[in-house]
């Protein structure tokens, strides 16, 4: 039986909300400030389902997800429709002259995979490496253009 693993972190950026939201809406640009993002690919026929590649450390992993809720400068809301099973979100809040980011990212492993990876250290790593990814897009959407 397959398990559930959350995980969530944040940043803020000194950005209008409008920009956050455009940056993060072309889904294309993700592997700019995602490290283990290998590209993205937006589907010619329908604008929201996306082909996705995660490769690091000699692991790779394809997906195709489906953008499930998009609310205007609020939520972007996908799942994954084949390959690794994921879901997750990005929600914007307005702060005025900048904006918070939170990325939330949630993925199925088998039960007993499950049990190794929601100790600590595991945790703290994915934690770690999407929070690293979070503030690669606060460098690259704050540098002067």
């Amino acid at each position: 039986m397959a398990e559930w693993l959350e995980h969530s972190v944040q940043v803020e950026v000194n950005i209008p909300i409008e920009t956050a939201w455009d940056m993060w809406s072309n889904l294309e640009l993700m592997p700019t400030w995602m490290k283990w993002i290998d590209s993205v690919k937006i589907s010619e026929e329908n604008p929201d389902i996306s082909r996705w590649r995660l490769a690091t450390g000699g692991f790779e992993f394809t997906w195709q997800a489906k953008i499930v809720k998009k609310t205007m400068l609020q939520i972007i809301q996908w799942e994954s429709v084949d390959g690794l099973p994921n879901r997750g979100g990005i929600r914007f809040y307005d702060r005025g002259a900048s904006s918070i980011v939170k990325l939330t990212v949630s993925y199925s492993v088998p039960g007993f995979l499950a049990l190794l990876m929601n100790n600590d250290f595991i945790r703290k790593a994915v934690e770690g490496t999407l929070q690293a990814d979070m503030e690669r897009f606060k460098e690259y959407a704050q540098r002067p253009q």
